[in-house]
């Protein structure tokens, strides 16, 4: 579309954009305003976040003590936690849920859902996203995709227990376990229609970055925010097909005599009619999307620190080209990787060393980030509110659990502490809480631009950052250690092995940690809920940010400006720039530029 076409198209939409009438189902169920989709999105994901939290800590307490009889399993799983002692299947069910609802239902609708939809219009001056239409639908295909996860909870036979990751035979037979009836075809089904529902978000995301960017706003000049959204949708649409082809061979294989994943199976000593399948090509296929999902989940969190970072830090963001090319070569480098979750699978050796090479080199980008985070920081003059001190939470978490990254990646050192919780400490370090502390970071920061203007209680989000972070530390720092001890993971009691015996009271202070943090969390949902009703309002850009979403009016309306867009003259990190002569900021008594504003006579544009 041509500049001046565009320019005629904006100024149409202000022409008949707020005359119609809401109703109340027009406005905040079948919505097409992005702001609106963006806190649906939230609120789905925190309920779902609550549901997933609830099952670790059921199967912390069976971990945690194996022989007690506890009525809390009565209540919760009901014939499946008879007289207070969990049944092993469940156990694996629980495991299988709360990963699956954590990686996709929690962590990627929270934040690439949230707050892609929230910032992409806003921080690049558009009315709406490409298109209202496909936005919403992609919201009611993410919150039906839920629904159906949650109701595989109540299946008779139990919900899909075979792991997150659905490795076949045991996903692929209905007959292997009770898990694999229908509790598995409602899981299948689930996943179909979130992966419709993540591309069709994504390529909104895409089109509208490239399409919909305010006069001015050159790609250079886009926030990091919104390079880490844009990538991001990138990935989605490379990986997530893929994982969709993996899904339906396997319904193929369950229900129509296929054999993509099975191949000479003996069940109760009957001789099953398949061959020639390769459960190892399901491991390939998953895991194509499986790694890049952590970046599907990370680099969304990673971009809303930079920004929170360099506002709250008071200075510009330390190396913008160097940050966006860390993107890009994440983006990368996280599809060619994906063989690092299968050097113990049988998979030809020459390839762990290669899968190895790809694994280390994406320690540079991760590392570069890292850096320029910590320089960011340096000498700045700090504010050290809770969206800041989440995001610095976050570049601690994502160094400590990267390094751990780094032995697991390596293919002669992984075979030792493959299948234990080295592992589960690993990854939920850098993917859970890495991604738990941006969606907590992106929510105290944007909490005004969600619900026109009202902050959230400070002491009470200071309270919720140091019991989360001592909690999150508490539940996986300990982990490692068991880890290397050669505790298995999956393993719904170790009672039966006298070498584990020692390491039961780790568990015992895990588990502890555990209801810890999800005691803060509960802090967090007060505030939260409290806040979208009670919350004070303050000013319409409370954090003195540069960024285009704080110009747009605090009460909500279809097409973000009451008028016309602003354009855009610099880019988006001018905060504390000082005027040629170095005596004052460009702006006196103001350390901060929008991006709204031209350039100065005193000042000289930073080439970044």
């Amino acid at each position: 579309m041509s500049a001046h076409a565009h320019d005629l198209a904006l100024d149409h939409h202000d022409d008949h954009g707020h005359h119609h009438k809401e109703t109340f189902i027009t406005k905040y169920i079948f919505s097409q305003d992005h702001k609106m989709i963006s806190k649906q999105y939230l609120i789905t994901g925190l309920i779902m976040g609550i549901i997933g939290i609830a099952m670790s800590l059921l199967f912390r307490l069976q971990l945690a003590w194996p022989d007690h009889k506890f009525t809390a399993y009565e209540i919760f799983l009901g014939k499946w936690g008879a007289e207070g002692v969990m049944d092993p299947s469940i156990y694996l069910a629980l495991v299988t849920i709360h990963g699956t609802i954590m990686v996709f239902f929690v962590l990627t609708a929270g934040l690439s859902g949230t707050f892609s939809n929230l910032l992409i219009p806003l921080q690049i001056g558009a009315r709406d996203m490409a298109s209202g239409f496909l936005n919403m639908v992609s919201y009611w295909l993410f919150f039906l995709s839920s629904i159906i996860m949650v109701m595989s909870l109540f299946v008779e036979a139990g919900p899909a227990s075979a792991g997150w990751t659905i490795y076949p035979p045991l996903s692929a037979l209905p007959q292997a376990i009770p898990g694999s009836g229908a509790g598995m075809t409602l899981w299948l089904v689930s996943m179909a229609i979130f992966i419709a529902s993540s591309l069709l978000g994504s390529l909104n995301y895409v089109v509208t970055v490239l399409n919909l960017r305010t006069k001015g706003m050159s790609m250079t000049r886009l926030p990091l925010t919104i390079w880490a959204f844009f990538i991001t949708a990138v990935i989605g649409i490379v990986s997530f097909p893929v994982l969709l082809s993996a899904a339906l061979m396997l319904i193929m294989d369950r229900s129509f005599g296929t054999s993509f994943f099975l191949s000479d199976i003996y069940i109760a000593g009957e001789v099953l009619h398949n061959q020639g399948g390769s459960p190892v090509l399901f491991e390939h296929l998953f895991w194509f999307l499986g790694h890049p999902e952590v970046y599907i989940v990370l680099l969304p969190a990673l971009g809303i620190t930079s920004e929170i970072i360099a506002t709250n830090s008071r200075k510009p963001i330390f190396g913008y080209r160097a940050m966006v090319a860390s993107i890009l070569a994440i983006a990368f480098l996280s599809t060619i990787v994906w063989g690092h979750h299968m050097f113990v699978s049988g998979m030809n050796p020459f390839l762990g060393s290669v899968f190895t090479f790809t694994t280390l080199l994406i320690a540079i980008p991760s590392a570069v980030k890292a850096f320029n985070y910590i320089t960011t920081l340096w000498k700045g003059n700090l504010q050290f509110n809770p969206a800041m001190l989440f995001s610095i939470g976050l570049v601690s978490t994502f160094i400590t659990g990267g390094l751990t990254g780094i032995i697991l990646g390596d293919s002669a050192l992984d075979i030792n502490v493959h299948d234990t919780y080295f592992v589960v400490a690993h990854f939920h370090l850098v993917m859970g809480i890495s991604a738990l502390y941006g969606l907590f970071a992106g929510v105290y920061h944007w909490f005004p631009k969600m619900f026109e203007g009202k902050l959230m209680n400070k002491n009470l989000g200071y309270v919720h950052f140091w019991v989360t972070a001592i909690g999150a530390y508490g539940v996986f720092f300990p982990m490692h250690f068991i880890g290397m001890a050669g505790l298995p993971r999956r393993y719904y009691t170790n009672t039966a092995f006298p070498y584990f015996d020692d390491l039961a009271d780790v568990n015992v202070v895990i588990t502890i940690f555990a209801f810890i943090a999800a005691a803060a969390q509960i802090v967090f949902l007060f505030n939260f809920v409290y806040s979208i009703f009670y919350g004070k309002r303050g000013p319409k850009n409370p954090w003195k940010s540069n960024t285009l979403e704080w110009t747009a009016e605090q009460k909500h309306i279809h097409g973000n400006w009451d008028g016309p867009i602003p354009h855009v003259y610099r880019w988006a990190y001018d905060y504390s720039k000082l005027n040629k002569d170095e005596t004052d900021y460009v702006i006196p008594g103001q350390d901060f530029i929008p991006q709204t504003l031209p350039l100065q006579d005193n000042e000289e544009e930073m080439n970044h």
